[in-house]
């Protein structure tokens, strides 16, 4: 006997999470465009820098709002789970992303620390100081669908890195302004590719793991199955496997070794092992395969005798 259970995204999660990030990604396109002119009038990498990640932002905002839009279809007799995937594959490229442009600052930075630049403060800290107050706008937008979402997330931290580096950059531009130090630049761009390269790992390393189908780090695999073997009938569960098929949807599958009894109160225990797997792991997805010792096959067989 096997027993399924599956539960979908909810059309208002959709809503939220497509209208967050078609809000970031007008944000970060307007303000993309004017980092880009302001880092070429007032001659600062640490500005040019954040225009460029501003440009990356925007295809990567893009690229979530598609795979989002993508991941919705219906599921297939050929992709019997459906389009979810798409989130995480978007996740992982933006995350790729991230990591070379954190690659690229850290060369400029060297290139310029060498030889320094001149640059114009003052502009250099207006500008970062508008893109600022952009960035915290979009990121506030997005954060409360990031907590469920990896593709959200992805797209959140490009937005984030981008906060970070307008800090840096609003830094670097007080020092200029006030001790006409340039070298400051290329050690503020450095330590924001830092920044970068360190949330940007992050999301990789956790879509690398979805898509290997690794157990969430939230879940201890003996703990799972301990906890199913306690519930009463249940003699021993094996085969478990649990995955995650995309942010906030696991699924699990395992086979149940339970007591001789009627096939009818299966039923009871696999109720009870599911809502289990529901409010203590978060686990949605279940399949499980019911077994008994006095079934050569394994299945569950007895039938109740008439008296």
């Amino acid at each position: 006997m096997v027993v399924h259970e599956h539960k979908h995204y909810h059309a208002q999660e959709y809503g939220t999470n497509r209208n967050a990030l078609t809000l970031a990604l007008s944000i970060t396109t307007l303000m993309m465009a004017v980092e880009f002119v302001g880092g070429i009038l007032s001659g600062s990498l640490a500005l040019i820098s954040d225009a460029g990640h501003m440009l990356t932002d925007t295809g990567a905002l893009a690229l979530a709002l598609f795979a989002l839009w993508f991941s919705r279809r219906p599921a297939t007799t050929q992709k019997t789970y459906g389009f979810y995937r798409a989130e995480i594959l978007s996740a992982l490229l933006n995350g790729s992303v991230l990591i070379v442009i954190a690659g690229y600052i850290f060369y400029e930075a060297f290139r310029r620390f060498i030889n320094p630049t001149e640059v114009q403060g003052l502009l250099m800290l207006s500008v970062a100081a508008i893109g600022l107050v952009a960035n915290l706008a979009g990121a506030f937008v997005l954060s409360k669908g990031s907590k469920e979402n990896l593709n959200v997330r992805a797209a959140l931290w490009h937005v984030l890195s981008d906060a970070f580096s307008s800090v840096g950059v609003i830094v670097g531009g007080l020092i200029i302004l006030f001790t006409g130090i340039f070298v400051v630049d290329p050690v503020i761009g450095f330590i924001i590719g830092i920044v970068i390269l360190r949330g940007a790992w992050r999301v990789v390393r956790e879509a690398v793991d979805i898509l290997l189908e690794a157990i969430p780090k939230d879940i201890k695999h003996e703990a799972v199955k301990n906890t199913l073997c306690d519930v009463k009938g249940v003699r021993d569960v094996h085969d478990l496997h649990i995955w995650t098929i995309t942010s906030g949807m696991r699924a699990l599958s395992a086979h149940v070794l339970i007591d001789d009894t009627l096939v009818s109160k299966c039923g009871s225990i696999s109720k009870e092992l599911k809502k289990i797997l529901r409010e203590k792991f978060l686990i949605d997805h279940a399949t499980l395969e019911f077994e008994c010792e006095s079934c050569p096959e394994g299945l569950v067989c007895r039938i109740e005798k008439e008296d």
